[in-house]
């Protein structure tokens, strides 16, 4: 089976004051390069970011919503225009550990259309490995491209495993205070209040 990967990197940051959480750096790397190459390491031949272009250096092809700030889903149908494999990791650019995420999906059961992380019995869609033909009919039917669409949307329909999460391994970025204590920093801070 041939894999590519699907990066969601183009929200708005609203909670943090619209910095731009996918160049966040924690430890030695940004957390885009952390989940590109944690893609790679999970067998991605090719990854494309859902995202304006945030660092042409780097050795991904850019997908952008129309218009703009549609949401995950918006972002995952723009994004499947451009893949060309049988499976697709979907990956959030705001996890912690993007790497021990990625290493604990299994692969895809043959009576299924994919597998996410799960936490307390939650689905984290946004951490998965599903079968591109799977996706692509389930967002045929969505109205207005999936934009404004929950993930529940064009996956809850779907046959997906969804494994519960080793600890820490499903953490994400939302806010500074996640920032922090990531022991993360970002090119500019909040400002202060007067």
């Amino acid at each position: 089976m041939s894999v590519e990967a699907i990066l969601l990197a183009g929200g708005r940051g609203s909670r943090v004051d619209g910095a731009t959480k996918p160049l966040f750096r924690v430890g030695e790397t940004t957390l885009l390069a952390a989940a590109i190459a944690a893609a790679r390491a999970g067998g991605a031949e090719r990854i494309v970011v859902a995202a304006p272009v945030l660092d042409p250096a780097l050795d991904v092809e850019w997908v952008r919503e129309d218009p703009p700030f549609g949401g995950p889903v918006s972002a995952v149908v723009a994004a499947l225009a451009a893949v060309h494999a049988d499976e697709v990791l979907l990956l959030a650019c705001d996890l912690v550990s993007p790497a021990g995420a990625v290493a604990a999906l299994p692969p895809i059961a043959p009576d299924s259309d994919g597998v996410c992380l799960g936490e307390g019995g939650r689905p984290q869609w946004l951490t998965g490995r599903y079968r591109v033909a799977a996706l692509r009919e389930a967002a045929s039917v969505l109205p207005d491209r999936g934009r404004d669409a929950a993930m529940r949307t064009l996956l809850g329909g779907l046959r997906i495993t969804v494994v519960e999460a080793p600890a820490g391994v499903s953490g994400d970025i939302d806010t500074w205070d996640d920032l922090t204590a990531a022991g993360g920093s970002a090119a500019r801070e909040p400002e202060e209040e007067p």
